[in-house]
């Protein structure tokens, strides 16, 4: 098939204008600094933080205001927050927006963990319409002319769906877009993205982008879910993971600047290789500590190197790797010229999980308005994980 998507593809998020209409997803310990610089380094489109939690930014908390630290060549900044407190999430983006920390702003309702949506944050919040709306009301506001938008699930489960009533509460309320995990919180990233939701969306939310997101794995994925479902844009999340020349590939699909000319990545060994060691390098500027930022390239070493060559007991010193030149060192025994293993490469990345009953607080179901013991909940809801 074809990959290209017509129309050059260009996506516009209020006044910024992307070359290729593909956004980062935030991940929880993954989309620091250091990994949006490489994506970038490959690919074109807006990458987003890692979820910010907006109690701990308005506190200033040290770890926070480090993770909203952008690079130079970093542009446009993109901040994902995760709030559950109108008040407060309203002086989050204030407060980003007064000091000039970000471009972009993005709202999280799509965190599935349990620890979250047991106090009615993350993809249970929507379910209550008036929280819901206030909330974005009062960010979008907020925001002024930095434009502000809203990632979320389908809903709680099959039977609490929410993404249309929340769609249509978001564009009402002046935000530049929206983005559909098309799965439930009772899925959590297990079976199969329901990406006819994704159409649903972009039939009932007009005159915003809509963007879709879940089971993404590849440039041909992409290009298929915005034919099928009508959708403006993508969001990656897990198929990047090991893999962020996939940018690349995603520009020259949807319509970047390569889209003309470029090949795909021929991802050898020594292609893939090559990848991590800049990621390691990235990380330890990230953390300005050498051991610091190998020990955090470890966790990623089974994502880069699925499919390949490389022996356990290689990916095994990998993962306990302290220093650049032991990276080097193991990087230097492998058969470099290897070629790309195919499927085996392919596929899923990172976790699925499996369906299971949402955690809610309780009687959160009964009704979709707030009850005091709901509005009490919500304030253990903030704490620092991620998901959508």
């Amino acid at each position: 098939m074809s990959l290209s998507v017509s129309a050059g593809a260009a996506l516009r998020i209020g006044p910024i204008a992307l070359d290729a209409p593909v956004v980062l997803a935030p991940m929880a310990g993954i989309t620091n600094t250091a990994f949006r610089r490489l994506c970038r380094e490959y690919g074109a489109g807006l990458y987003v933080s890692e979820m910010i939690t907006t109690r701990a930014l308005v506190e200033r908390n040290a770890t926070t205001m480090r993770l909203i630290t952008h690079h130079e060549s970093e542009t446009p900044r993109s901040i994902q927050l995760y709030g559950v407190d109108p008040a407060t999430t309203e002086a989050a983006v204030r407060l980003l927006v007064n000091e000039d920390r970000a471009d972009h702003i993005d709202l999280n309702f799509g965190c599935p963990v349990p620890k979250v949506t047991r106090k009615g944050g993350g993809a249970a919040l929507p379910w209550k319409l008036g929280l819901f709306r206030e909330i974005v009301t009062r960010a979008a506001r907020a925001a002024g002319d930095v434009p502000l938008t809203v990632k979320m699930r389908k809903g709680i489960d099959s039977d609490h769906l929410t993404f249309l009533d929340a769609g249509r509460i978001a564009e009402d309320a002046g935000v530049a877009a929206v983005a559909l995990h098309a799965r439930t919180a009772a899925e959590f990233y297990s079976g199969q993205a329901d990406w006819s939701a994704i159409s649903a969306l972009k039939q009932a939310v007009t005159s915003i982008p809509v963007l879709g997101n879940g089971d993404i794995w590849s440039a041909e994925d992409a290009a298929r879910m915005m034919t099928e479902t009508g959708c403006d844009g993508v969001v990656v999340g897990r198929g990047c993971l090991g893999r962020p020349w996939l940018f690349g590939d995603l520009a020259r699909a949807l319509g970047g600047p390569d889209a003309a000319n470029g090949a795909p990545v021929d991802a050898t060994l020594g292609f893939v290789a090559a990848a991590f060691r800049r990621h390691a390098e990235l990380l330890v500027e990230f953390f300005e500590d050498e051991g610091r930022g190998c020990r955090d390239i470890r966790k990623h070493v089974a994502w880069y190197f699925k499919g390949y060559p490389v022996g356990g007991e290689t990916r095994a010193q990998l993962a306990t790797v302290s220093s650049l030149t032991e990276i080097d060192d193991l990087l230097a025994t492998l058969d470099l010229d290897a070629p790309y293993p195919g499927a085996a490469a392919e596929g899923q990345r990172g976790r699925a999980g499996t369906p299971k009953r949402p955690a809610l607080p309780d009687g959160w179901l009964l009704s979709r308005d707030m009850s005091g013991d709901a509005a009490r909940a919500l304030a253990d809801a903030e704490v620092d994980t991620s998901g959508g």
